[in-house]
């Protein structure tokens, strides 16, 4: 298969996959109406192209939390990265460094933060849920702190998780679960026996740590829903704002006002994120949403964003709305799953031609330069 876009992955990926796991990377929730309003939203976000404006050195570096990285992207965490490719979190890391970018390792990875970070020698970013498992959190921090990560990312927007109806109707929940998963991956003998062979132990690398036994994919569904706890408020994460020293963002940012009070709180960074659409339906695309978030929080924030980005015009369109750096998802597992640390890293590289394309046309040099005047919006 031909790769000239990121988004030819997703179609690789499938081709690979069992059909449980393509399903849970590539769907949302409910009808999914949020999920497409994502990248069609960003899709309508119309640039000013401008010309003769001497573009000759164009940089697309930036800096983030006092660290620059060679482009405005940081590498999303997701949930069971290690089923889409062999020991896939390790994977990432490895591509993410060789590309001068942060990779954010999930709560429920399958590889453990020990694993990544002594394999890839990667100053990784860590996301963590607030859990109703205190001691589980307390423990994660801790091992966290010890392994060198740099900056902690709090996934706010899942005190219940979604309801993900292709989920059920893949053999990710649902009747008779197990038995179906095992029947798609006979149909799948290359991600078979380099995944489901080769890629063991799939467990949940930073809980079995935690618990002291080898958890499963049951586990992932389980010990998580007993565990997302819909009583958090800001209080809860006070302690964690003293334990932690370094960055702190919280992602899951909507709305405006959940953005100043993020502010007041202390944090130094927030993810305008609506999960992907996988969480609840119908609520604004992350392009809507973030322009009044970052009018409202001004520079005394580090805003980021995720969800709908497909592409590097995309990443340019996000910036010129207000960003200062966004987090691939998506494309990343796609690219993951088709390739391994080889597609992420094109996957990369193609995000950032792309880029470059964007800022010749519309005649910025830099990253600090893409801004609400890059939009047409900006002349009416």
């Amino acid at each position: 298969m031909i790769i000239s876009s990121a988004s030819d992955y997703r179609e690789a990926a499938k081709r690979k996959l069992p059909r449980f796991l393509f399903d849970y990377i590539d769907g949302g929730a409910y009808a999914e109406s949020t999920l497409r309003a994502n990248s069609a939203d960003l899709a309508a976000v119309r640039l000013r192209q401008r010309i003769l404006k001497n573009v000759d050195n164009i940089s697309l570096k930036t800096t983030l939390f006092g660290t620059e990285q060679a482009l405005p992207i940081i590498l999303s965490p997701v949930g069971l990265t290690g089923m889409y490719a062999r020991r896939g979190e390790v994977q990432v890391a490895k591509a993410a460094l060789n590309k001068g970018i942060p990779y954010c390792l999930s709560t429920v990875s399958v590889c453990s933060i020990e694993e990544v970070t002594a394999r890839t020698a990667q100053p990784l970013w860590f996301q963590l849920y607030v859990l109703k498992d205190r001691g589980f959190m307390k423990n994660v921090l801790e091992r966290a702190q010890a392994a060198g990560v740099t900056t902690l990312v709090f996934t706010a927007d899942m005190p219940t998780p979604g309801a993900r109806y292709r989920d059920a109707h893949s053999g990710m929940s649902g009747p008779f679960a197990a038995s179906r998963r095992i029947l798609q991956a006979t149909t799948k003998p290359d991600w078979a026996f380099n995944v489901g062979i080769l890629g063991r132990p799939h467990d949940l690398g930073n809980v079995s740590r935690y618990l002291g036994k080898t958890t499963s994919l049951e586990d992932y569904v389980g010990w998580l829903g007993k565990n997302f706890d819909p009583s958090i408020s800001w209080k809860d994460l006070e302690w964690v704002r003293e334990f932690w020293k370094g960055p702190m963002i919280i992602k899951g940012i909507l709305d405006p006002q959940d953005a100043r009070e993020a502010l007041s709180f202390g944090a130094d960074g927030i993810v305008v994120s609506n999960h992907g659409g996988r969480q609840l339906d119908g609520v604004p695309s992350t392009a809507k949403a973030l322009p009044p978030i970052a009018d409202a929080v001004g520079n005394n924030l580090t805003v980021l964003v995720d969800s709908g980005i497909r592409s590097g015009l995309d990443v340019v369109r996000m910036l010129a709305l207000g960003a200062k750096a966004v987090l691939l998802g998506r494309s990343t597992v796609f690219a993951l799953a088709a390739e391994g640390q080889r597609g992420v890293e094109n996957m990369l590289d193609i995000f950032t031609q792309e880029m470059r394309v964007a800022m010749t046309l519309t005649g910025v040099t830099s990253i600090d330069k893409i801004d609400h005047t890059t939009l047409v919006q900006a002349e009416a």
